[in-house]
């Protein structure tokens, strides 16, 4: 046998053994252990239909079996972190069929609030400076996230701010190659319907932070159409009766995308 039918046999070998695996983890059921974990911390897991209560399962097991979990300063990763955050983050993709974060390979856990160095440009001159944040997203992965926010975020379901949501909403928009506020849509949604829903969405929060007035949707969605989508998806799984009032097209544009409507949940 030569070697390049030989590596040929081994490297179909393997992938047929992952795909197995793969289908295993995510047609089993939660073990009880992770069961408790996510019904205590992650409470919208309990109103979720049962046909997507299945689907988040197979999801959570196959996340904690592919994504390596990190901690920083001294934090231990336990199944608490790793279930509570595979759980939010898979939330996203549960109703969207092979949707999987591909290119997503490690999470890096920090205790609390972290320091991230910044890099401004100005002409020639170049500065760097410190900035305290709760969780980054980083193009390819990984995702940086403050343990004591994504706690909260799941515990905390109805105010509308939520670091895991934000930060897995950049790595689905990242899937085009450039993280930008348009992720990949499937093939029967309208990607100028999109562009022109999220355009006119993300001006009129401009204006409504320029003007300072009151605005459903975080402020911090105005820096740039990036962020609008992190911060829409937040309000999108947390507050939807609140965004759909306030914007019901760009509401229904999100429905569209994530296959879901949250306010079935509440």
């Amino acid at each position: 046998m030569s070697l390049v039918v030989g590596a040929g046999l081994f490297i179909g070998g393997r992938w047929a053994y992952e795909r197995r695996r793969r289908e295993e983890l995510l047609s089993a059921p939660l073990q009880p252990a992770h069961k408790k974990i996510v019904r205590a911390r992650v409470p919208v897991y309990n109103r979720l239909p049962l046909d997507l209560r299945k689907r988040l399962d197979g999801l959570i097991n196959r996340f904690i079996d592919e994504v390596k979990f990190y901690g920083q300063e001294g934090l231990e990763i336990t199944d608490d972190i790793r279930v509570t955050i595979a759980a939010q983050a898979c939330l996203l993709i549960v109703n969207k069929d092979n949707r999987w974060f591909r290119s997503l390979r490690s999470i890096f856990v920090y205790p609390a609030a972290f320091k991230s160095k910044l890099l401004s440009v100005d002409g020639h001159v170049h500065s760097e400076r410190a900035a305290v944040r709760t969780g980054e997203s980083w193009s390819r992965g990984p995702v940086i996230l403050a343990w004591d926010h994504a706690a909260y975020g799941a515990f905390a379901p109805h105010d509308g701010e939520n670091v895991v949501f934000h930060e897995f909403a950049h790595q689905l928009d990242d899937e085009t190659g450039v993280t930008d506020g348009s992720p990949l849509l499937d093939a029967d949604q309208s990607a100028s319907q999109w562009a022109r829903t999220f355009q006119r969405a993300f001006k009129r929060l401009r204006d409504d932070v320029h003007e300072g007035r009151d605005t459903v949707i975080n402020p911090y969605g105005a820096t740039n159409p990036a962020e609008f989508f992190a911060v829409a998806t937040e309000i999108f799984f947390e507050r939807p009766n609140d965004l759909r009032e306030h914007d019901r097209e760009l509401y229904d544009q999100l429905t569209h995308y994530y296959r879901l409507d949250p306010i079935e949940w509440y």
